[in-house]
């Protein structure tokens, strides 16, 4: 898979992990995030353009901390959801 193509994947899953928070469907969430998870390992491998670096690196840190602290409330999602966005539209750097 291309780095824009795991990127956007990242991010669909992302806006996914969002909407499944907010109607407290743990189960998938979980599923989601070990998917993620594997996109992200792949990512990490993947050839990533020098402007897309400061996004990749940001995202990673925020992701690991945001897994960490898996909650299913308004803020862990909207949290996911910003980042679906943030990747959606930074995926033409990566």
């Amino acid at each position: 898979m291309q780095t824009r193509e795991l990127v956007l994947n990242i991010a669909v899953n992302l806006g996914r992990l969002s909407r499944w928070a907010m109607e407290n469907r743990r189960s998938r969430v979980e599923q989601f995030l070990f998917q993620t998870e594997d996109f992200i390992k792949e990512l990490e491998a993947a050839p990533k353009s020098f402007r897309f670096m400061p996004t990749y690196q940001w995202f990673k840190a925020d992701f690991e901390r945001l897994r960490q602290d898996m909650r299913m409330d308004e803020d862990w999602a909207e949290s996911m959801l910003t980042w679906a966005n943030i990747l959606t539209h930074r995926a033409s750097l990566a």
